[in-house]
């Protein structure tokens, strides 16, 4: 008897499941034969590891379930309308005879396709699945039947060869070898297609590309241009570099003048007292005798000695520091400096 099924994750699967006093059969693990309404094959190839072996991937919809043995009550086939069953992904594994007869029909040429006569029609293909079945009412009417719910094992990744389908689908594919061109010629008459069919802007005229065959250039020798086109770019060079060391030193000048920054608090708290202090250490022109004056102590010797007795008790009392020790000074200065600074920074926060 043949009766219409539905699918295991029907909401009334579970209803029968959970009523008390219900009829049912369950069975598992129910050897069938599927039928799958074709709808696409494709041809693959499997990874790196498995050295890019082809094999079919296969997209359909399941439309019956035949078991091997009959269901209760006699049920012997199930089947679905179109559009009520499941989805089907089955994947075919081709073996060596038959990669041998798909490499003679010229399965490296670019003409090699999957023939079309496979798809749009019934496969058979062999599964497993869980079954369960509602028994009609004891007192039947006509039209009760039983109600079949089915759960197929692994429908979205069926696995099938010859041997366990039964098909040879080596044999379906046509013979390309004398037809088509091998596959990697094929790439390269893509590409080249490709690029003359392409709007190409060439990046040099017809007259620059001309080949004066009269004349021959000896190696090494530049031509008539470059020196124009070196000095051009030289210049051009020269000029870039003075307009980015024009701008590095109108920046280094707004970093000074601005006041908190790292260029002005240098030039207030550490350049501008070592200018001064070199410029103590240099003698002004007001410390150094004029003539008349020199003449004057020439001509006075007491006077002259006083001067020299002065200026030794002067440099007795009160030493000149020296240039390094202005410098140390002037250092331990703007570290006192920055650290009043730190601290008025960490009370204000």
């Amino acid at each position: 008897m043949r009766t219409a099924g539905l699918t295991m994750n029907d909401v009334w699967a579970h209803r029968v499941l959970r009523e008390r006093g219900v009829d049912t059969y369950r069975l598992e693990g129910v050897v069938a034969e599927l039928g799958v309404m074709v709808e696409s094959l494709d041809l693959k190839h499997r990874g790196k590891e498995e050295n890019y072996r082809p094999y079919l991937h296969m997209t359909g919809e399941l439309r019956s379930v035949t078991p091997a043995e009959a269901l209760p009550f006699g049920i012997t086939q199930v089947t679905y309308s179109p559009g009520q069953g499941e989805k089907v992904d089955a994947f075919y594994e081709f073996d060596d005879q038959q990669l041998v007869v798909l490499a003679g029909k010229g399965y490296f040429t670019s003409g090699f396709t999957v023939p079309e006569q496979v798809t749009g029609i019934e496969w058979e293909l062999p599964a497993t699945a869980d079954v369960l079945v509602l028994a009609p009412p004891e007192v039947q009417t006509e039209g009760d039947v039983p109600v079949v719910f089915t759960q197929i094992h692994g429908i979205g990744g069926l696995e099938i060869d010859l041997e366990s389908s039964g098909y040879d689908l080596a044999g379906y594919f046509a013979d390309q070898s004398k037809n088509g061109v091998p596959r990697a010629e094929a790439v390269v008459d893509a590409r080249g297609l490709k690029s003359r069919s392409d709007a190409i802007d060439p990046l040099f005229t017809e007259d620059e590309l001309a080949l004066n065959t009269e004349t021959k250039q000896v190696v090494g020798a530049p031509a008539p241009e470059a020196a124009p086109v070196a000095d051009g770019m030289n210049a051009r060079l020269r000029q870039i570099e003075a307009e980015i060391a024009a701008e590095q030193e109108h920046y280094k000048t707004e970093r000074a003048s601005t006041e908190g920054t790292t260029e002005n608090l240098y030039r207030e708290r550490v350049a501008a007292p070592l200018h001064r202090a070199e410029e103590q250490e240099v003698p002004s022109a007001s410390s150094v005798p004029t003539p008349e004056a020199q003449r004057d102590l020439n001509l006075d010797p007491d006077l002259e000695e006083e001067k020299k007795e002065e200026e030794t008790r002067r440099h007795e009392v009160k030493p000149v520091p020296g240039l390094d020790e202005r410098k140390r000074q002037v250092a331990q200065r703007a570290a006192d400096l920055d650290f009043g600074v730190d601290d008025e920074q960490s009370l204000g926060s």
